[in-house]
């Protein structure tokens, strides 16, 4: 197999709906810079490719900071901003194209279609950006640089971008280096009309391929090929992939919080939890359905079904400004032990562990998990958050979550996945038919 080749229907999309997208990575980058002090710059790499045999590369995933702030995701990409002269100067380097080799992986982006895209008018080659962040510091005021430093363990592998800071740090000891994945985080927890748009669109994708699942589902058959038909619908529906690997669990797999394996028989009787989402144009879905592989639910599995949907619903009642996700997960938690002591299978509220495991809530964007930074401050118009509440019973092999992406309103927040059918009554009469 060749290695990956460009993106290129991505870009002609990305072309042709380029004045609409202009402004809007333009206003982010000048909020960047607006937050930027005189003798300041950021350096964003979208990143290079990593081989994994002889003759294939892993997939490609542009940094997100970098995709969020020029809507490319090619490799072998650069961003500066700098705050170090007036005006400021905002630099995008490409790849140039080279004619033998787009023959064999594809044509690159040209000059022209980079500007369209991203709305950066000077936009240059790879290799000269080295030398153009020499000359900032040789002839200009450069006092602090900012670079991608996230890291979500202390163990994970250098990224590219990481590599790049500690290759700048060696070379420029005298200039403070700063990690640039606050300040963007922060932009990127709340989303803009577009965005949002992007995301119903996604979760609408999603929608289509759980119907198909519903259409298809019955005793026997494997989960892989419940996974298959999702991602089978979402991709003829124009998802670019999913938003992360399909968790399709039967059974007591259903009590595992993230299974992949995928490869077990759906046996009649028993529950399929179905924790999927489509990616479209660079956003994710995240959505969880429980659904009974014979058509019908137990009166025990509904029982249990009820207690979890009324969590739901609850938590997207409370969901508003000013409330923070640590709040909301306590009140699933109320919901979910006084459901739990009702029916004696629990004696108190704090046997709630037991049974759930996890937070209600996460931010949701370009990242499935997305970027979030204190959060104890509270939820604000615009963010768009997970409300996935569970009950794990391994006992009785009854594994249960329903998720759905909320958008925080002024007034409280909307349910944007509210069109996927979510009770017991109406799961049970779409697979009737």
């Amino acid at each position: 197999m060749l290695l990956r080749a460009l993106w290129y229907n991505t870009y002609q999309t990305n072309v042709q709906r380029s004045d609409e997208r202009m402004n809007r990575y333009e206003q982010r980058r000048r909020r960047v810079l607006d937050q930027l002090q005189f003798g300041e710059m950021m350096v964003l790499y979208s990143g290079e490719s990593v081989a994994c045999s002889m003759d294939e590369g892993f997939d490609f995933e542009a940094n997100h900071h970098f995709f969020y702030l020029t809507g490319l995701r090619r490799e072998n990409m650069a961003l500066v901003l700098a705050n170090t002269h007036c005006p400021a100067h905002v630099i995008l380097f490409i790849e140039e194209p080279i004619p033998d080799m787009e023959r064999w992986t594809g044509r690159r982006v040209t000059i022209d279609e980079a500007r369209a895209v991203s709305g950066i008018d000077d936009v240059r080659y790879i290799d000269s950006v080295d030398s153009l962040i020499s000359r900032c510091i040789a002839r200009e005021t450069v006092e602090a640089a900012y670079f991608d430093c996230y890291r979500n363990a202390m163990g994970d592998v250098d990224s590219y971008n990481m590599h790049k800071a500690k290759r700048f740090m060696q070379a420029y000891p005298a200039i403070a280096l700063k990690d640039a994945h606050p300040m963007i985080a922060a932009m990127r927890m709340v989303k803009d009309e577009d965005e949002v748009k992007t995301l119903e669109r996604a979760i609408t994708v999603t929608d289509q391929g759980l119907r198909r699942v519903l259409a298809t589902l019955e005793p026997g058959r494997m989960e892989y090929q419940q996974q298959a038909e999702f991602e089978y619908e979402i991709r003829m529906q124009g998802a670019e992939r999913v938003s992360f690997p399909t968790i399709a669990g039967s059974g007591m797999n259903g009590c595992m919080l993230h299974y992949g394996t995928n490869q077990c028989k759906l046996e009649d009787g028993k529950l399929l939890l179905l924790d999927l989402g489509a990616r479209v144009d660079g956003y994710c879905a995240d959505i969880t359905r429980t659904y009974p592989i014979n058509g019908k639910y137990t009166p025990r599995q509904k029982q249990i079904y009820d207690i979890v949907l009324r969590a739901n619903r609850e938590v997207a009642k409370a969901a508003r400004p000013g409330v923070t996700l640590r709040e909301l997960n306590d009140l699933c938690k109320e919901v979910l032990a006084e459901g739990l002591t009702a029916i004696g299978k629990i004696q108190s509220a704090d046997e709630i562990g037991r049974y759930y495991m996890h937070g209600v809530s996460h931010h949701l964007g370009i990242d499935t998990h997305d970027c979030a930074v204190r959060e104890d401050l509270g939820l604000r118009a615009g963010m768009v958050i997970s409300d996935e509440p569970g009950l794990y019973i391994d006992e009785e092999e009854i594994g249960i979550r329903i998720e759905d992406d909320l958008l925080i309103t002024d007034e409280g927040c909307r349910v944007l996945s509210e069109a996927i059918p979510r009770t017991t009554e109406e799961i049970e009469a779409l697979m009737a038919r």
